[in-house]
């Protein structure tokens, strides 16, 4: 059983450090010139990467949605890690990780939300142009969270 908490420790905080890379770094569309996240647009000049705001085209309320949303799976994932460890000294046996599976639901839920959106609504238009490693990250970290939720829910009556 030790093993199988380890285990679990370690998915978890793989799950927060891909979220948190997901919503902070800079590469969720590309093309060969521009490089564009959830915050800002990247443009390459004259061989140097300059930062600019986003396009104006982007829908601002669905932006917004998608940018609180990481925002907020990360928050909730990170706040399920600490709840997973003082449930560990506190509940008894069949109430221990019910707390830390629903902050992690949420935190999938909420990456899930965001990554949809962005895909639904932005860059439809745009023919040249891929999606980035955060994109896709944010997708691992979906599955990620997600399984660790369920994992959580299923250790529920287990003896730790």
């Amino acid at each position: 059983m030790l093993i199988l908490l380890g285990a679990i420790i370690v998915l978890h905080i793989i799950g927060i450090i891909l979220l948190l890379v997901a919503t902070i770094d800079n590469a969720w569309w590309f093309t060969d010139t521009i490089s564009t996240d959830i915050w800002f647009r990247w443009v390459k000049t004259d061989g140097v990467w300059n930062t600019t705001d986003l396009p104006d085209h982007y829908p601002e309320s669905y932006l917004q949605a998608v940018q609180a949303s990481a925002v907020l799976a990360c928050i909730f994932s990170i706040i399920g890690i600490f709840v997973f460890v003082a449930q560990l000294f506190t509940l008894a046996k069949g109430q221990r990780f019910t707390i830390s599976g629903i902050f992690q639901m949420l935190a999938c839920l909420c990456i899930m939300i965001a990554a949809s959106i962005y895909t639904d609504r932005f860059h439809l238009d745009e023919k040249f142009g891929w999606y980035g490693h955060c994109y896709i990250l944010a997708w691992i970290s979906f599955a990620i969270t997600f399984i660790s939720s369920i994992t959580y829910f299923v250790l529920r009556k287990k003896t730790a």
